[in-house]
């Protein structure tokens, strides 16, 4: 169960790192490339922000992440800035891709038909065994 105030930290983070990234991505002047944080979860002792973020086109998800990834400590120092009045201490940032909206589009195919994993089982994801 999130606190009021990871939530209010989390949404903090959330507005100032858009502004960071999508900065970035105009500064470096890529183009066709949206880049969004879908949200952003605070551990309970506020020193862990996870990070998700959305991308489109999806495909180039991954390679965005890893460049992300190795600046992650120069994104820290810009949300450093920004929040300092606001935050003592900034947490560190883990990044991940949601791909929750990939996940909403396969079942809206299935849904509809296009895709039926009933008529055709092969189409599901096999479950990993933990």
């Amino acid at each position: 169960m999130e606190t009021n105030r990871q939530k209010k930290i989390g949404a903090l983070l959330q507005t100032d790192l858009v502004d960071i990234l999508q900065g970035e991505v105009r500064k470096n002047s890529i183009s066709n490339l949206i880049i969004s944080v879908s949200k952003v979860n605070v551990t309970s002792d506020l020193s862990i922000a996870k990070v998700y973020l959305s991308v489109f086109p999806s495909e180039k998800g991954a390679e965005l992440l890893a460049a992300i990834k190795t600046n992650t400590p120069l994104i820290k120092h810009d949300l450093a800035q920004r929040v300092k009045l606001q935050l003592r201490r900034v947490p560190n940032l883990i990044f991940y891709i949601d791909d929750s909206l990939d996940y909403i589009e396969k079942i809206d195919n299935a849904l509809s038909g296009k895709e039926n994993p009933i008529e055709n089982p092969e189409l599901l994801d096999r479950r990993k065994k933990s």
